[in-house]
């Protein structure tokens, strides 16, 4: 059974979104088989090289990694951790810090890398902490990253809502009202998170301030009420991304619909960029892509880690996957753990190869 990635996406316009389908008995079977168990190498054999374990490219090597509070994020570094280890670094457990703080700590080298830079929504933290003269930033570890606003599809096809900018009428922005104000809440971003800046532009740029409070705080907290207000029958609007697991309990198409925009406005350094995509449609953000981002000096005195940030992919639909049993309710540490245990052995060979390719880096 091939783990996670047997899973398979819902169709966002154009783009890969998770949360198509219902997980089910499938994600049962996928939480029993993570049991498996990802023994560790004490002799290391990839490609055509042989290696021992005191002869490993990071014997003697410590690595800190750094990664946002959200937990959901744990799952893609815990992977990449991993694949140091058998490479022979000394892996430190992540610290959980805020975007600015984790780019600025990798660039100055209190802390090693970061797998989860959105490109380009976070490309004002990393030009502001020095850009590529600070930082290591080949390849692309997770594909087809998307975000966006929706409504709840009941009140959308009710009082046909497709555009975010009608929500400049008063009357439609009260259906969202959830304090009494009159003003329509947007379930949105956590203070210092890439996408507050993208929203905060949004409201000025799409004359919605007067209609919409930008509802901010704990992202969990926040969207735990937004389930449980759709789940009382009462209308949602809300910003989110993906891969994460609402999209498995609020479905795109089916529950909730996404809201386009009148025009691309983006802030800061993703200024002028056009986020329409090749269908016509235009959802406000351009889709991202995720990439491992580290301290430029030591990813060159250390090339097999290099080689291995350039070379790792990880499917977005099985981010996805794995959100959703986190939150059903396999969210401990040793949940992700294992998690990430059955994913190794079930993608075994691209793992190994990964170790190869990077090995091979450091034998040259």
């Amino acid at each position: 059974m091939r783990i996670f990635s047997s899973f398979t996406p819902s169709t966002h316009p154009t783009i890969s979104h998770p949360g198509g389908r219902k997980l089910g008995q499938v994600c049962k079977t996928l939480a029993i088989s993570c049991g498996l168990a990802f023994m560790a190498y004490t002799t290391s054999t990839f490609g055509n090289h042989a290696y021992a374990a005191d002869a490993l490219p990071g014997k003697g090597i410590t690595v800190k990694p750094v990664k946002n509070p959200v937990p959901e994020e744990n799952f893609q570094h815990l992977l990449v951790m991993r694949a140091l280890e058998q490479l022979g670094y000394t892996v430190q457990p992540y610290k959980d810090v805020d975007y600015p703080t984790a780019y600025m700590s990798i660039a100055a080298g209190d802390a090693t890398f970061i797998a989860s830079h959105w490109n380009p929504l976070h490309a004002d933290f990393y030009k502001n902490a020095g850009g590529d003269a600070k930082f290591y930033r080949q390849g692309e570890y997770i594909s087809n990253a998307a975000q966006g606003y929706l409504i709840d599809k009941k009140t959308a096809d009710h009082y046909n809502i497709t555009n975010i900018a009608q929500l400049q009428d008063p009357k439609l922005a009260a259906l969202f009202d959830t304090d009494g104000d009159g003003k329509a809440d947007l379930a949105g971003c956590t203070p210092g998170w890439g996408c507050e800046a993208v929203v905060e532009h949004h409201l000025d740029a799409y004359t919605l301030r007067p209609t919409i409070t930008h509802q901010q705080g704990n992202y969990a907290a926040l969207i735990a009420d937004t389930l449980a207000r759709f789940k009382a029958g009462k209308p949602v609007l809300y910003y989110t991304w993906t891969p994460y697991w609402v999209s498995n309990e609020l479905i795109p198409g089916k529950d909730v619909v996404w809201l386009e925009v009148p025009f691309s406005a983006m802030p800061g350094e993703q200024k002028g960029l056009d986020t329409t995509l090749p269908n016509g449609k235009n959802y406000g953000f351009v889709v991202n892509k995720q990439q491992i981002v580290a301290n430029k000096a030591w990813t060159d005195a250390n090339p097999a880690a290099a080689k291995l940030f350039e070379i790792m992919r990880l499917p977005l639909a099985d981010i996805n996957a794995q959100n959703h049993l986190m939150s059903q309710g396999e969210n401990k540490d040793a949940d992700v753990q294992r998690h990430v245990d059955g994913w190794i052995k079930a993608h075994q060979a691209t793992f190994d190869g990964w170790i190869a390719q990077a090995l091979a880096a450091a034998a040259k």
